[in-house]
């Protein structure tokens, strides 16, 4: 109750209440710091006046989609310098010029910000958002280093950088600058070690929680993220970026006295811990094919046959759609990453000729053969993973391959009704 006692309005307030209301606040109040609502930031002991310190501050995932792969940033203390902040590389604007063009055609444009600590863990504690702090034991020129390449790409000038998801983001910023720190040192050790795990796996533990966030992704995201990748690629991730950094130890130290002298959390997430590695999640969208399937089914068991016929006319137009789209990605934009994608196997924009009737059958031939075309690739030793995507397209586009063969659609006269 240090909050309630600390606080005028509030001892006012329960002034004014009667017995049992005080009761059950102070009830609620337990419960809600048992649940870890109410911890407090630990204290990290005060640096000497002419001290410098290094830290590596990691943030644990959040529960907003653009939150799930966590953030970082590196620390520095330095009090005759007046240096309390953390220095980090997630920052956009919204009204930078051209924004969402930019967004579309990949070039997005990130910087970095150097803000004081305090503030910074603050923000991160109020989101729930767990707090990880690792002291580097850095020499006096390593230390110097790193503090001047920050410094310096703070600047107006230069704190702008081309952003990537994957090979260029907030937290390969981070690595890299304490690979300068270490002269070459992280980058050496890492580049000879392969990954855990690849971009695309990181990518769906990171994001299965969220049906249609982890859909999209699944969607829009090419071979190129299935590739083979080594630690150093793979520090793309903040919190691999700390495991890392804690498994190194001193360059040329033979006593192997490790790079990190302390390694703390400042605060704990209440939030589930994610997944190390992702699951099979392929059946739930098995499931929403079915049902989609199944929807058009009965549509044209039971209703006119004008339903069955609007329904696969509109499939028709959303999936030829979806794949004009993936194939604008590929083609016209910087992403990369959405280039190669098997998924336009599923989503082929030539489903568009299946709404002449006289090409229905063609039709036909692009669903079924781009399904079972998709299910071959996933055997051979390097594949894109698009079991997921599989799962969900593969009874609807079998479906309306049949009928489609079957030429159970009929096509529409001119005032509406069905030609007989």
């Amino acid at each position: 109750m240090i909050l309630a006692r600390n606080n005028p309005l509030t001892n006012d307030m329960l002034a004014r209440c009667p017995r049992a209301c005080y009761l059950l606040l102070c009830f609620i109040c337990l419960i809600w710091s048992q649940a870890g609502f109410a911890d407090e930031v630990v204290e990290i002991p005060a640096v000497s006046v002419q001290g410098t310190e290094a830290w590596l501050v990691t943030f644990g995932p959040g529960e907003i989609y653009w939150e799930r792969f966590g953030h970082n940033a590196i620390w520095l203390r330095e009090p005759a310098a007046g240096l309390d902040h953390t220095f980090n590389f997630g920052y956009f604007d919204f009204e930078q010029e051209d924004f969402f063009l930019r967004f579309i055609r990949g070039r997005m444009l990130y910087f970095s910000v150097a803000q004081p600590a305090i503030r910074e863990f603050e923000f991160y504690r109020q989101e729930n958002r767990s707090i990880r702090v690792q002291k580097l034991n850095l020499t006096t020129l390593q230390y110097q280093r790193l503090r001047d390449y920050l410094l310096h790409e703070i600047k107006a000038e230069n704190r702008d950088y081309h952003y990537d998801y994957y090979l260029n983001n907030c937290s390969t910023r981070v690595r890299d600058a304490l690979d300068i720190a270490l002269d070459g040192a992280l980058s050496l050790r890492a580049e000879l070690v392969p990954a855990s795990l690849n971009f695309r796996d990181h990518t769906r533990r990171l994001t299965q929680m969220q049906f249609w966030y982890y859909l999209g992704l699944e969607l829009s995201l090419g071979a190129p993220v299935d590739r083979v990748v080594n630690r150093w690629q793979e520090m793309f991730i903040p919190m691999v970026v700390a495991d890392e950094v804690a498994a190194m130890p001193l360059a040329a130290n033979e006593a192997g006295e490790p790079l990190v002298s302390i390694d703390t959390m400042l605060f704990t997430a209440t939030t589930a811990t994610p997944a190390v590695a992702p699951a099979a999640i392929w059946y739930r969208y098995l499931i929403m094919g079915l049902l989609v399937t199944g929807l058009a089914w009965l549509s044209g068991k039971y209703m006119p046959q004008t339903w069955l016929t609007g329904f696969c006319n509109a499939w028709v137009l959303v999936s030829a759609t979806i794949g004009a789209l993936l194939v604008a990605l590929w083609l016209l934009t910087d992403h990369e990453v959405a280039r190669a994608n098997a998924n336009l196997l599923l989503f082929n924009p030539l489903i568009i000729l299946a709404l002449l009737p006289a090409l229905r059958r063609v039709g036909a031939v692009v669903l079924a053969g781009g399904v079972v075309t998709a299910y071959i690739l996933l055997l051979l030793p390097q594949h894109q993973y698009n079991l997921d995507v599989l799962a969900l397209m593969t009874p609807v586009n079998l479906a309306l391959a049949a009928v489609f063969i079957g030429d159970r659609l009929q096509p529409l006269r001119s005032d509406g009704d069905v030609s007989t």
